[in-house]
């Protein structure tokens, strides 16, 4: 009997010892923070998992988790949407979002940033790595005015340091911001692309009371062909000095060649922002336009 009741004793301090662990764990994960930045314009409300919590711009620190972030325009901004996404908040980390909200979700842009230690140890001691997400995917990013591929990418062997970081897709307006990279550790950049309204293709106005309408449609592809032979193209200044020329009409085909500011060239054809050119007499590819305009 005297051995039943020491058993049970031993047994009831192994379950109280599990139970204060168990709390003591789960009381410090509670108290890891990481420091949250937000901006906005206009000014906004912000909301983490619909919990009110302050407004723009919010600087203070916050519980380690995944969160859905909304932005709320205060004040007189009526006309303004609202916004709303997924963010992560690490230990001892900042997190950082830049929002400019816009009439509709596709007029607001911004980003949002953070840094983590790299799962794998970097091949030299001064690199670190910034991955790239845009909102379209499909951008094409820059690093220090160097094309590096197209969203999303992991850049690796990036020094440690500032640098400048771009994303650019047709039809929607150019992001740049400056990013500083630590050592051993990833940038995470996300970007929110807003549509240039200008780059949008333009609706021919119809009359439908005209009858040659229907006659004036089934020749549009060859009077299409005839505008694009009869249109110049005219390479504008870059950050590089010069403009890659393409096998195909994306950032992913191969380099044919390379034109420079102020050249001028016939258009052949042209797709979803990018146009067709003869670079040398006789070999056609392709250059993004948006260093390019037409005359």
């Amino acid at each position: 009997m005297k051995g039943k009741l020491i058993l049970l004793f031993v047994l009831l301090l192994l379950f109280a010892g599990f139970v204060a662990a168990r709390f003591l764990w789960l009381n410090n994960k509670q108290n890891e923070l990481g420091q949250l930045r937000i901006t906005a314009s206009p000014e906004a409300s912000v909301f983490m998992d619909n919990v009110a919590i302050g407004k723009t711009a919010f600087d203070s620190q916050y519980k380690v988790g995944e969160y859905l972030l909304k932005l709320i325009p205060e004040g007189t901004a009526t006309e303004t949407a609202s916004w709303q996404g997924k963010i992560k908040i690490y230990k001892n980390t900042l997190t950082v979002v830049n929002m400019e909200l816009g009439s509709s979700d596709v007029t607001s842009a911004g980003e949002i940033f953070t840094a983590t230690k790299m799962k794998q140890p970097p091949k030299n001691s001064n690199y670190g790595e910034v991955m790239v997400e845009t909102d379209p995917q499909g951008a094409i990013v820059y690093l220090d005015n160097d094309e590096k591929g197209v969203a999303p990418v992991v850049l690796s062997d990036v020094t440690r340091g500032d640098h400048e970081l771009s994303v650019f897709m047709p039809g929607f307006f150019r992001r740049t911001q400056k990013v500083n990279v630590t050592a051993g550790y990833q940038v995470s950049a996300k970007f929110k692309l807003a549509i240039d309204p200008s780059q949008m293709p333009k609706v021919a106005e119809t009359n439908a009371g005209d009858k040659t309408a229907s006659a004036s449609a089934g020749s549009s592809s060859s009077s299409s062909s005839a505008a694009a032979g009869s249109t110049t193209i005219v390479i504008k200044d870059t950050p590089t000095g010069f403009l890659r020329v393409r096998a195909e009409p994306s950032v992913e085909a191969s380099e044919e060649a390379q034109v420079k500011p102020g050249d001028k060239f016939t258009l052949l054809d042209e797709q979803s922002g990018w146009y067709q050119i003869k670079y040398d007499g006789k070999n056609t590819g392709w250059i993004s336009g948006q260093y390019a305009e037409k005359q």
